[in-house]
């Protein structure tokens, strides 16, 4: 919990990748962006939008919102709620044979002037939030590609301990958001667990109302934390 008086984000951007996310999210006040699928699209969409800001209205904090897969380490299940406590592209870098090398290890950076190997940080009272809405506090990972098997993500647990869920958009957001000079911030509802694909498996209406608690936490974190 962060002390009495700390001002609270008062102008939020909110970024979805489709529009069943971002038309359970319209009632709230905050400015929803619907960006399309993938990094990519949502680190575009985000830019956009923050640059095209009047000055005078500035976003203080942008968020990455919508359902998303869980790891079965986390003991996550569907309908619970995710808080990002970092958000990474976990799959940027390269194979060599069995092993993985990240930009790290690589000697390459996602920013020009400084190192940035793909991990973003996120907004400093994420931990205040989860805390307040019970959910679960921990990496999210970020894939351009959907994890189809048990064994790819057991591999992706191992190299991310403690990783929470899997989405598509998250560092795309965190990316712009960084340029930008603006916190960021990723909440997920639960809609399946990562591994097999089982479109039976999934608890969409949980998940999408998971997130609208999460996102309407946010919007109203003025008045519930105290800030």
């Amino acid at each position: 919990m962060t002390a009495p008086g700390t001002r609270p984000p008062q102008n939020v951007l909110v970024v979805v990748a489709t529009d069943p996310e971002a038309k359970r999210l319209r009632d709230l006040p905050v400015r929803v962006v619907v960006s399309g699928v993938g990094a990519v699209a949502a680190a575009l969409a985000t830019w956009r939008t923050l640059s095209s800001q009047p000055p005078q209205q500035p976003f203080e904090l942008v968020v990455s919102a919508g359902i998303a897969g869980a790891y079965p380490a986390s003991g996550l299940v569907p309908g619970d709620l995710a808080v990002s406590s970092q958000i990474i592209q976990a799959d940027l870098g390269a194979e060599d044979g069995p092993q993985f090398l990240n930009l790290a290890a690589l000697g390459l950076s996602v920013l020009p002037t400084r190192e940035q190997f793909g991990s973003f940080g996120v907004w400093e009272h994420s931990g205040a939030l989860a805390q307040h809405l019970n959910a679960a506090l921990g990496p999210m990972l970020t894939l351009n590609t959907v994890t189809g098997s048990s064994e790819r993500a057991t591999r992706l647990e191992h190299r991310f301990p403690g990783a929470l869920t899997e989405g598509m958009e998250g560092a795309g957001v965190a990316h712009a958001a960084l340029l930008a000079g603006i916190p960021a911030l990723e909440i997920r509802g639960i809609s399946n667990l990562v591994g097999p694909r089982d479109r039976s498996s999934w608890r969409l209406p949980e998940a999408l109302s998971a997130a609208y608690r999460g996102v309407a936490e946010v919007s109203g974190f003025r008045r519930t934390l105290d800030l």
